[in-house]
């Protein structure tokens, strides 16, 4: 099976049915479909075929979902570009995944026009919206292949590459990802089968579509019938009205989104009784925000783990029968795990002897994965693909507890384990004790250098508007709910951390500034 028969599939079982709703847009599966073929039809004149590149620039839209699906119906490969990216990476991105053509929002006009000379693959760039002359105008495009028909059939194997999501790299490069269609549509039957998608849900895209914690619902919700509703940007009340006005029923979103949204002065104010479950990903999240989230919106919550290497669940916080008939605060506590092995992959967690650690929730060891789900490798990067792939299982570089029930618990990325003074600390420890102080809205713990330790646990915080607290206050806090020397030594308060293009807190920027001149590798 092919990616694009999760499309055909919803246009034969849902011909009539709501499909989408974007902006002032609204439309059938059968209307969709039209549109998705009318560019297809389009792309295959083009000369964009089997296995050429059509990359996407956009923020969220109609037109991201139409750009996936369409590449899948002919064969060809869908390169998600950051909507954050300066013109030097979105140029290197479109000359190393030799993209042929560029569909891009006017809003990145200055980027493109700054790195035209620099792109001579580049063959035609789409423009959507209004406002830019040059080029060719998408809509107008489509308007041109009305009466077309569908795309002609296209030879497609399950192994052939669907995507390619660029990762942060540690040469100073990204890292194309390679995806196939077999990756993902496993994934996307492995999602239906875990959190019983049906045409009754409404998924909301709200987090980035260029990024696999959202991604991904492009294909399991079309797959059972289900209604996509595209927020362009991520803003606390018009997520809030939107879940209201759409009887919005699942999403995932980042931690740090999820975190501004229960923390919002106005989230009590909007009925959320449509919403059945709310996932979290991208990154870790801390227990207290697990329990505000289920505080305010009342419905069920499962933490998701996963990476763009595996298409992306790794993990999800599912809570097993049994463990559903434990107390509401026992519930609780499983549910701010990471989770348990998702369904369509096998999930370990070993030491540096390649052992698994024991399931005591003590001995921490790394996640390796093996599975369909797990990525052929990075385009034109095979030394890259053979450091993380070894004997078909992919070293994730997560490190992680495991309890009995085969719940694991992300204790901290590999590069992000502070030493200091011999003793490991795991920074989402100390950040899930910082995030129960009351004035603190987000935070993040590096490893700084240290004459004396080597490394000391930094905390670098915001607060909450209104709200105030010491650094000494913030340390003793700390000291009070954990090891001393787990606490931090030294906290800075800013007015907001760094984020990714997806809105997880870059570390990574906040590491620099204090090892420049000093020998530790930053990553």
């Amino acid at each position: 099976m092919i990616l694009g028969e999760t499309l055909n599939k919803a246009h034969r079982l849902y011909l009539s049915k709501r499909a989408i709703v974007c902006g002032g847009h609204r439309w059938t599966y059968g209307e969709f479909f039209d549109r998705i073929s009318r560019l297809a039809c389009f792309l295959i004149g083009s000369g964009i075929g089997h296995e050429r590149k059509i990359a996407i620039l956009h923020p969220n839209c109609h037109y991201f979902l139409e750009t996936y699906h369409a590449a899948a119906l002919i064969g060809a490969v869908c390169v998600p570009i950051n909507c954050r990216l300066s013109p030097p990476e979105i140029a290197y991105i479109l000359n190393h995944s030799e993209s042929k053509l560029l569909v891009v929002d006017p809003m990145f006009k200055a980027q493109v026009d700054a790195v035209r000379k620099e792109i001579p693959g580049v063959e035609r760039i789409l423009w959507t919206g209004e406002g830019v002359d040059t080029d060719l105008n998408y809509d107008d495009v489509l308007a041109r292949q009305a009466g077309s028909g569908q795309p002609e059939s296209i030879p497609i194997m399950p192994e052939d590459t669907a995507q390619i999501y660029y990762t942060s790299g540690t040469t100073g490069h990204p890292k194309g990802v390679m995806l196939s269609h077999k990756n993902v549509y496993v994934h996307a039957l492995g999602t239906i089968a875990e959190l019983h998608l049906t045409d009754k849900d409404v998924w909301v895209h709200v987090a980035p579509l260029f990024h696999l914690a959202d991604a991904w619902a492009t294909w399991a919700i079309t797959w059972v019938g289900g209604t996509h509703v595209i927020v362009r940007d991520f803003e606390p009340k018009t997520v809030f009205a939107t879940i209201e006005r759409e009887k919005v029923t699942i999403t995932n979103l980042v931690p740090t989104m999820l975190n501004l949204m229960v923390n919002h002065e106005d989230v009590g104010d909007y009925d959320y009784r449509s919403l059945r479950v709310l996932l979290s990903g991208g990154a870790p999240i801390a227990p207290e925000i697990v329990r505000k989230i289920v505080e305010v919106f009342r419905c069920d919550y499962v933490q998701t783990y996963g990476m763009t290497e595996t298409s992306p669940y790794l993990a999800l916080s599912l809570l097993k029968d049994h463990l559903r008939k434990l107390p509401d605060e026992e519930q609780l506590r499983f549910k701010a795990k990471t989770g348990r092995e998702f369904i369509a992959v096998e999930v370990r967690v070993v030491n540096d002897e390649g052992e698994a650690v024991a399931p005591d929730e003590r001995e921490v060891g790394e996640i390796i994965v093996k599975g369909d789900i797990v990525t052929t490798g990075y385009w034109k990067s095979p030394e890259e693909t053979q450091k993380a792939i070894k004997d078909g299982w992919l070293y994730t570089g997560d490190m992680a507890i495991i309890d009995i029930e085969g719940y694991v618990t992300i204790v901290d990325r590999k590069k992000d384990m502070i030493l200091t003074g011999g003793e490991n600390v795991y920074s989402t420890e100390v950040e899930n004790i910082l995030y129960m102080h009351p004035a603190i809205l987000e935070c993040a713990v590096i490893g700084v250098p240290d004459q004396k330790w080597g490394e000391a646990v930094r905390a670098v915080a915001v607060l909450k508007p209104g709200r105030q607290a010491s650094e000494t206050e913030i340390i003793g806090f700390c000291k009070d709910r954990m090891a001393h020397f787990k606490a931090p030594k030294s906290v800075e308060l800013i007015e907001a951390l760094p984020k990714t293009g997806s809105g997880k807190i870059q570390k990574k920027e906040l590491r620099d500034r204090y090892w420049k001149g000093h020998a530790k590798k930053v990553q």
